[in-house]
């Protein structure tokens, strides 16, 4: 692995243990067996590091982010996919652990994520678009805007909440909590289906 990539590896593990605010350059090189010199040859301090986690972060979930539009998923395929972006969050969780400030402190990565957050959010409408025009959902269009903004905020921001309250930060409970949330919208049929799917994903 290449110098790059292994500071990038360790400085995303060190972020999602310490939280970033609390992790200096100087203890990433420490921490690597590098000088400080030879870590700022590859990033000229902390905001580039951050700013290049993002960018990969972007480009892991870019595939999921961008299904085909003719594409049918089944009930399963829905979740797996929900699962897979939870998954991703997870990975870069330091990003989410305190947004507002990060943010604030980098206008880059503001601007990054508010892009990235309206490609995720039309990707959910379109994929909830899919379910009602197979009348699998019967909620209007101002509803279901509604629901993606919940889905999003629970992709944002459960793993931390459930941090906050001592545990580890489950994938499969934020896909859980999410599945809770479209089964009222859904039609008789595909409701129970999906709130018995629901239970067995959270008792896996």
């Amino acid at each position: 692995m290449k110098t790059r990539d292994r500071i990038l590896e360790c400085a995303l593990a060190l972020f999602n243990q310490r939280g970033e605010p609390n992790v200096s350059t100087l203890e990433i090189a420490t921490e690597m067996g590098i000088s400080p010199g030879n870590l700022y040859y590859h990033f000229h301090g902390k905001e580039p590091l951050v700013l290049a986690l993002f960018e990969r972060f972007q480009d892991d979930l870019a595939p999921l982010l961008d299904p085909p539009g003719d594409v049918e998923l089944s009930a399963e395929e829905y979740w797996l996919f929900l699962h897979l972006i939870v998954e991703r969050l997870a990975q870069y969780r330091f990003l989410f652990q305190d947004l507002s400030n990060l943010a604030g402190r980098l206008p880059k990565l503001a601007r990054g994520i508010r892009q990235w957050l309206n490609v995720l959010k039309r990707t959910l409408a379109t994929l909830l678009g899919q379910l009602k025009a197979r009348d699998q959902l019967v909620s209007d269009t101002q509803a279901l805007g509604q629901l993606v903004e919940q889905i999003t905020l629970t992709l944002l921001f459960s793993l931390d909440y459930q941090r906050i309250l001592g545990s580890n930060g489950e994938v499969r409970l934020v896909v859980y909590q999410i599945m809770m949330l479209v089964a009222p919208h859904l039609t008789n049929g595909s409701r129970q289906a999906a709130e018995q799917l629901a239970q067995r994903y959270l008792d896996t």
